[in-house]
């Protein structure tokens, strides 16, 4: 299943168990799907994302990744309103499998509910969880 790269568990962002990402960039948040994801779901080839101004909760569903193998919904790690989305992903869905936490990034939250991060993981507990099966 896996493509047989490394996976990247970066540090500077915290992880929900429905594998997505959460960086704090000054007073927004940017939300994106782990490398763990992208690289299970295969080659991505349509993101649907939620309208600018939508205000979600954590753990509600804002979009849908679909892949060639599956159409995955996408949940909100932490709540807040939509303050962005990746509009570049269009056009080019497939840079959230070459670039899943960065030019991949599907949306930015604003304010968001900084006691939600709390309740993320940090990479070593993301990474761990993954590899003893307890997510998946």
């Amino acid at each position: 299943m896996s493509s047989g790269k490394e996976i990247s568990y970066p540090n500077d962002v915290k992880y929900a168990a429905s594998h997505e990402w959460v960086k704090i960039d000054g007073d927004t948040a940017i939300v994106g799907i782990s490398d763990y994801a992208q690289d299970a779901l295969g080659d991505i080839v349509f993101v649907e994302l939620p309208t600018v101004g939508m205000e979600l909760k954590a753990g509600d569903a804002f979009g849908v990744v679909e892949s060639v193998k599956a159409a995955s919904d996408v949940y909100m790690p932490i709540g807040g309103a939509i303050a962005a989305t990746n509009d570049a992903l269009k056009d080019a869905p497939e840079t959230v499998n070459s670039d899943a936490f960065g030019a991949g990034w599907l949306l930015k939250v604003f304010p968001y509910n900084a006691a939600d991060l709390d309740k993320l993981m940090d990479a070593a507990t993301y990474k761990s969880k993954i590899e003893s099966g307890e997510i998946h």
